[in-house]
């Protein structure tokens, strides 16, 4: 027999062997748990959770390090863990009492506040009555975060019941007042608070939020300095400090604030967002910027369902991501924020976003919304008239402006008035606001820069660079500012003093793109070719997709004078471009029609059409290409449809006009200036084209009466004396027409109201001009000397007249000016062929080097060929030219005088039939007539 009590003997010694490297394994796994409770009372929440996981590799069955494991994570934000472990907790056997609330927490922090309602390890019964009221308080939170504020305040009026004296029920309430915007019960709540516990840093920092909320900055102030010196560890007071300092401009005092901030919490994203804005206030935009990164770096992984109740969350993110740029990203962020904080300053932003989209409707909405709100948020205002002037409504944003000055006359105001107006066509207008708006806020750059911008584009550089250095003295560290001085800079032609400029902006920011680009084409302008291709080139390295560069490129190479190259990169900017990146679209279409290449330029206008089908821009495009291929009647159709996209755009339809008045499609024209004038009625270029179209119509009494209509309503101008004069020409009226054309000419003296006037002088043929047309163009040209316009008209009146000598000399003129004028050398050529001069052939080459598929200038350079005698260069060119304007009569007579010299008769016939049987005259007419008579 076996005795039994052996198995019991060995399963001792097993146990004790067991309970020996258990006890040795237990005391290690108790040793890591002491260090982590240890670390996580000095908030080391890292170095807990990498105790915590040690002893867990020892025993993965210890209740206190998965609570404690639990609670860590849930200090460093990783709320999905610790509801892991919080959950791990309970199921190995915690007491329910013990996780309920960090539980309830994680789940908050999860964006799963209705579960913090129902799930069922949640439930308030059965728990002992300071936890109850503790997750009373969680629910609380919960129910404000989905808007349910009645339940949120019941939930804390039930921990209130629970113990009345305890502050933190009194804390809890202020932040649902706040969202609920019912500030009477907010501060009585924190007044309590402070009663309750007259040292607590917290209910200082609350009562402080309600002043802050409210507008009462100093009150609040002294209050976040109170709640700091019961606890100078109170993060949120801390922030709401610093966030004040920065908005008062004490920069010094937030910097001091956000400095103890990141010694308590290095990575708190909010200090980071006001350390970049202090990093941006002291022109530091690389700091700025890298501060916004790590901010997005740090959010965007976290779900957005944890933080979609999250204002302080979703603001920072989105805010960080709009001020990279990066809208796309931004918008989720700030949409729901803004769902959180109904027309908040978010709203702005969202429609900030939609302006740059470009989606101006959103923008109008989300604007009204805001400021039914807000009203007196100039800043929004000035956002919806900006929105109305996008969608072409310049007499809403006009009206909007006007009855925002009648309330208060600022200077802002008044600047968005300017460039409504300026919008609208009412430049003179436009000018006056914005130089009064300027005048009295030399800061509001809105209005200086939309001053640098008339000047500049009215001709006005000297004027557009003195208030562009005005800008840059008052915002000496605003890049955009002083990009816009480099534009001055250049149209002054100071290219150095542009170049310094982009320089010291790559200075502050060497990431800036505006400036790489501006020093290429700078170099380009110097044909530095090599010099603007290393530039381009280093940006290409960096991003091989940067369309800007791709298109500075092909216009590198077209200067360069090597097409093949150009049209490569003008070819690959268009295909790295995206369906917003239509300007490589436009040029590609530009260089086509502008090589000659009609076919070309179809194609690529449609590929531009596709990618904006309703822009009246790219329609406008389009039709150019047709008109090009010679489908006028196709053309008609696209500009009908530009007229119609363009809506009630007053500058756009204008333009539109002018393309439907070179294919004579009057009605169109018509059309289109009547939806101009329907919403600008003073649109001055739209009032200019209306009566040319009335002229056009044969109604020159309509016409007559929109010329008075202009002269009231812009008496300081000469364009409606003008009008008047041809209105006059129009009827035989020659004594009347030139007293208009005087009067023109005295309101606005200049190059092309007097060109206007020596043409009437001159006659109808020219041929003896009027000693008083010769004595203006001379007079004028004494006090401008460079004046090339005066100097090619009279030059061109001397040449009809046959005073060849002194046409010559205007041309030499002009050709000191500008040596490769393609008009003038052209002109010079057929002065020098008049008087038989063998130079005359250099000439037309020169002119023709300028713009080879010139027609006229290949007749020119063919005929000095001829008489020069290069028979066969002389009838290249001819050829080329009668194929390129079969219609014109005198290049027909020309290629037959050749070809008949060459013996080819039979063809020479047929050009010099044709050239006669245009009926139309022509030099060398008779000299024709002659030859055809040979021939026959």
């Amino acid at each position: 027999m076996i005795p039994r009590f052996r198995p019991l003997v060995l399963s001792l010694l097993l146990a004790a062997a067991f309970g020996a490297a258990a006890q040795t394994e237990g005391g290690k796994a108790a040793r890591y748990y002491e260090d982590a409770l240890k670390r996580y009372e000095r908030r080391d929440l890292t170095g807990t959770i990498i105790q915590l996981k040690n002893a867990l590799q020892v025993d993965k069955t210890l209740l206190p390090v998965h609570l404690l494991l639990g609670k860590a994570m849930l200090g460093i934000g990783d709320a999905a863990g610790a509801e892991f472990e919080l959950g791990e907790a309970l199921r190995l056997g915690v007491n329910r009492a013990e996780v309920v609330v960090p539980l309830a927490r994680a789940l908050v922090a999860q964006g799963r506040q209705t579960q913090v309602f129902d799930d069922v390890r949640l439930r308030v019964e059965g728990l002992a009555p300071a936890v109850q009221a503790e997750l009373l308080l969680v629910r609380a939170a919960a129910a404000s975060d989905t808007g349910d504020m009645r339940a949120a305040l019941k939930a804390i009026d039930d921990a209130r019941s629970i113990n009345p004296a305890v502050v933190e029920s009194w804390l809890a309430e202020i932040p649902i007042r706040i969202r609920s915007r019912q500030f009477a019960e907010a501060s009585a709540a924190a007044d309590q608070a402070i009663k309750i516990a007259p040292g607590s840093s917290e209910a200082f920092y609350q009562k402080a939020s309600i002043l802050h909320t409210q507008g009462q900055i100093q009150q609040a102030l002294a209050l976040y300095d109170r709640s700091l010196t019961a606890e100078s560890g109170n993060i949120e007071a801390r922030l709401a400090r610093a966030g004040i300092f920065l908005d008062l401009g004490r920069d010094k005092d937030a910097q001091a604030d956000l400095k103890e901030l990141f010694l308590l919490t290095p990575n708190e994203p909010r200090a980071i967002y006001l350390d970049a804005l202090l990093a941006e206030r002291r022109g530091d935009i690389n700091a700025s910027k890298n501060g916004l990164k790590r901010i997005t770096e740090m959010l965007d992984p976290v779900p957005i369902e944890y933080v979609r109740f999250r204002p302080q969350a979703l603001m920072l993110n989105g805010m960080a991501h709009f001020g990279l740029n990066e809208f796309e990203k931004a918008k989720p962020y700030l949409e729901y924020a803004a769902r959180l904080q109904q027309n908040s300053p978010l709203t702005k932003m969202l429609a900030q976003i939609a302006l740059a989209e470009p989606n101006f409707g959103r923008a109008v909405d989300l604007l009204e919304s805001y400021l039914k709100a807000r009203p007196d948020d100039s800043q929004a205002l000035l956002m919806l008239a900006s929105a109305h002037l996008s969608q072409g409504r310049h007499a809403r944003a006009t009206a909007l402006m006007q009855e925002a000055l009648r309330a208060k006359d600022v200077p802002e105001f008044r600047a968005a008035l300017g460039v409504s107006l300026m919008r609208g066509g009412q430049s003179a207008t436009a000018i006056t606001e914005l130089e009064r708006a300027y005048k009295a806020d030399p800061k509001q750059s809105y209005a200086g820069l939309a001053l640098v911008n008339i000047y500049l584009k009215s001709g006005q550089t000297a004027k557009a660079a003195s208030i562009a250095a005005s800008l840059v003295k008052t915002r000496p560290d605003n890049l955009s500012v002083l990009l816009v001085q480099a534009l001055t800079k250049r149209a002054l032609g100071d290219d150095a003093g542009a170049r310094a400029i982009y320089e010291r902006a790559l200075k502050a920011d060497g990431s800036l793109m505006e400036a790489k680009l501006g020093l290429a084409r700078i170099d380009i302008a110097a044909k530095d070719h090599e010099a603007a291709r290393k530039r381009l080139t280093e940006i290409l390295r960096a991003d091989d997709r940067n369309v800007d560069a791709m298109f500075e490129m092909a216009v590198l190479y077209e200067v360069w004078g090597k097409n093949d190259e150009a049209l490569k990169w003008l070819d690959s900017a268009v295909d790295a471009s995206g369906l917003k990146e239509t300007r490589p679209n436009f040029a590609q279409v530009a260089w086509h029609l502008r090589k000659g290449s009609a076919a070309k330029a179809l194609v690529a206008a449609k590929v531009l059409l596709s990618k904006s089908p309703e822009e009246p821009n790219a329609l406008q495009v389009f039709a150019g290409a047709q008109i090009a291929n010679n489908d006028i009647t196709g053309a008609r159709t696209t500009l009908t449809n530009a007229s119609r996209r363009a809506a009630f755009d007053a500058s756009t339809q204008v333009n539109i006009a002018r393309d439907q008045l070179r294919i004579n499609d009057i009605p169109g024209a018509a059309y289109s200036l009547d939806k101009a004038l329907t919403a600008a009625p003073d649109h001055l270029p739209a009032l200019v084209l209306m009566t040319t179209v009335e002229l056009r119509s044969k109604e020159p009494a309509k016409a007559e009466a929109r010329a008075r209509q202009i002269i009231q309503a812009y008496p300081k101008l000469g364009v409606g004396y003008g009008l008047l004069g041809d209105i006059a020409q129009s009827r035989g009226q020659t004594t009347v027409a030139l007293e208009a054309l005087r009067r023109a000419h005295d309101a606005q003296p200049s190059a092309q109201s007097l060109l206007r006037l020596f043409s009437v002088l001159l006659g109808p043929d020219g041929k003896k001009p009027v000693q008083a047309a010769l004595d203006l163009a001379e007079g004028w040209l004494r006090s401008h000397p460079k004046d090339m316009l005066i100097h090619k008209a009279l030059a061109d009146a001397q040449a009809r007249a046959g005073n060849f000598a002194a046409a010559k000399r205007g041309y030499d003129a002009v050709l000191k000016i500008k040596p490769n004028d393609a008009e003038a050398l052209n002109n010079m050529a057929n002065v020098l062929l008049r008087q038989k001069d063998p130079s005359a052939l250099k000439y037309a080459e020169l002119a023709l080097t300028q713009s080879p598929r010139n027609p006229l200038l290949l007749d020119t350079a063919g005929w000095a060929n001829h008489v020069a005698g290069n028979k066969d260069r002389s009838i290249q060119l001819l050829r080329d030219a009668r194929l390129r304007e079969p219609g014109n009569a005198e290049i027909r007579y020309h290629l037959a005088a050749v070809l008949a010299k060459a013996g080819r008769n039979a063809e020479a016939k047929e050009e010099v039939d044709a050239a006669i049987r245009a009926n139309v005259t022509f030099e060398g007419l008779q000299d024709a007539k002659s030859l055809l008579a040979t021939l026959n």
